[in-house]
């Protein structure tokens, strides 16, 4: 194949690209313009293409230049963040990653890749404002923002209690706290209990998914940024900024980059942080709250989460069980969420029969209580003249359930484990089902009697 074949190849291979790409050649001249880079700039291809750079983007200097740059010092440039506007007067934020090409001893060529953040940049400057907005009473209060404190958790469950009683300590107290538990347990509750009842709960709630945002963008919203700390930076205050003196919940904090954890690590050992693009350093008080919904230990092996990290915030450790295993539970929420969403959609229900007891009692709730609160809230939301939600009212997702709850065993207790407990579960069943007759179980089991009854006291049946 030709030089100009691959060079055509790769223009077409380029465009099936979402990133924008330009390459230069050793003259200056623009050799590979895809169309995401076109749209971004908006400009017409053909009109960069063997086109000197120099003279087809006149406003820009060498020295501002990331590609001339890298042309003609070898310069590299990684995940820079720039803002400009394109030819149409909009404002453009990109993160950008500019490399030489080096054959021998001489430079043949500059490649930069621009990925089009803008809507990511507006959403996460949104977010900073709204936190911010959260801390005025007046706007705050005109928005009726929801705070939960520990009157506003249910359950009689005894594991429940522990664990709620365990957070109450934790209330008294200004030590980092580490919160486990499945999607839907209800951990930012828990977290925001924990402000709300500490001598802190005069002082900001702040709360930030940490697999919300890119690394470049989510160390910004923590830690703010500088004027001049990229192209188009301003000065803003960060979440740690925003909530001196208060409580940062960092949700997932398990998604947040590797790299990002270390510098996290540092702000948390040194009680200060410095904006991106910064040099000055900012005394903080924060209190972390931090939540993961996968065994920490699973986490730490897998390489996802710093070992180092996890012990800096697992002062105070708190597991939320998963409301399959407290079972005590769910008739009293589900009498709560009826009652709560009855008054919301004017319905007249108040009562759930047997069978749609025994319907909630039996489903695993891969979603806990979340899920339990939208599957009652369908119910009510549906009902017509009834009082009563029956079990036709309840629907429930058994396939999901049991294959979340063989996939969250398996990734918890090893395949050995998974097996023997699945095979008791099963013999259990079994004997259940004829009484405990061995004969007739083991005909159903299709095994020897013999095999029955030495499985039987293996699992202690």
């Amino acid at each position: 194949m030709k030089i100009r074949d691959y060079e055509y190849v790769m223009q077409k291979l380029l465009q099936l690209v979402d990133e924008g790409v330009h390459v230069i050649d050793a003259e200056g001249n623009s050799i590979i313009y895809n169309d995401a880079m076109a749209r971004l700039e908006k400009m017409h291809r053909k009109s960069v293409l063997k086109q000197p750079f120099t003279e087809v983007f006149k406003n820009i200097n060498a020295e501002e230049s990331t590609l001339l740059q890298a042309l003609y010092h070898q310069k590299v440039t990684m995940n820079k963040q720039q803002t400009y506007l394109n030819r149409d007067g909009k404002v453009i934020n990109t993160i950008n990653s500019t490399i030489p090409v080096i054959d021998g001893d001489r430079v043949i060529a500059a490649i930069e890749v621009s990925k089009d953040i803008t809507d990511i940049r507006r959403m996460s400057n949104t977010i900073l404002d709204l936190h911010k907005e959260t801390l005025e009473p007046e706007r705050a209060k005109q928005h009726k923002i929801r705070k939960y404190n520990f009157d506003n958790l249910i359950g009689q469950n005894k594991e429940f209690l522990e664990t709620i009683a365990t957070a109450r300590k934790a209330a008294k107290s200004s030590a980092s706290v580490f919160i486990y538990g499945e999607t839907g347990t209800g951990k930012e509750l828990i977290a925001q209990s924990i402000h709300f009842d500490s001598q802190r709960k005069d002082k900001p709630f702040l709360a930030q998914n940490c697999a919300a945002l890119p690394e470049s963008l989510l160390e910004g919203i923590l830690f703010g940024t500088s004027k001049g700390g990229f192209t188009g930076a301003i000065d803003r205050e960060g979440l740690f900024e925003q909530a001196d003196g208060g409580t940062l919940l960092l949700d997932e904090i398990s998604a947040m980059p590797y790299e990002l954890q270390g510098k996290l690590l540092r702000v948390l050992q040194e009680d200060y942080i410095r904006r991106v693009g910064g040099t000055k350093d900012i005394p903080i008080d924060v209190r972390i709250i931090a939540t993961i919904n996968e065994r920490p230990d699973y986490l730490i092996q897998s390489g996802k989460f710093r070992k180092d990290l996890y012990y800096r915030l697992n002062i105070i450790s708190i597991d939320l069980p998963p409301l399959r295993e407290k079972k005590d539970d769910i008739l009293l929420l589900a009498n709560k969420f009826m009652e709560k969403y009855s008054k919301r959609y004017n319905k007249g229900v108040w009562m759930l029969s047997d069978k749609a007891k025994e319907k909630l009692l039996d489903y695993d709730y891969p979603g806990n209580v979340r899920e339990l609160e939208n599957i009652i809230m369908a119910a009510v939301s549906m009902a017509e003249e009834e009082h009563i939600l029956t079990e036709k009212h309840i629907l429930v997702n058994n396939e999901e359930a049991a294959l979340h709850k063989s996939s969250a065993d398996l990734s918890q207790i090893g395949i050995d484990a998974f097996l023997d407990k699945t095979e008791k579960e099963i013999l259990e069943k079994a004997l259940a089902k004829y009484e405990r007759n061995i004969t007739k179980a083991a005909a159903y089991l299709q095994i020897k009697r013999q095999t029955l009854q030495h499985k039987m006291k293996k699992y202690n049946l």
